[in-house]
């Protein structure tokens, strides 16, 4: 039961211990990829630029808080 919840996330430590320690260390750190240590030595290392551009998901709707009235 609880194992079986487990089991995948143990099988993506086997497989790629490295990425997946990495991952946890630069979230446990709230290291922003895009910023520019870390980015470079990304961009040395494989090459690979990890800055995104968000997309804007808000529309014409204000983006801000919204009122509303329970009866």
């Amino acid at each position: 039961m609880f194992l079986d919840e487990l089991t995948p996330v143990v099988q993506e430590i086997i497989g790629h211990p490295a990425a997946f320690f990495g991952g946890f260390v630069s979230g446990v750190l709230r290291l922003n990829l895009a910023d520019d240590p870390v980015k470079t030595w990304l961009e040395q290392q494989g090459g690979v630029s990890a800055t995104t551009t968000p997309k804007n998901t808000h529309h014409q709707n204000g983006g801000g808080p919204q009122t509303i009235s329970i009866e």
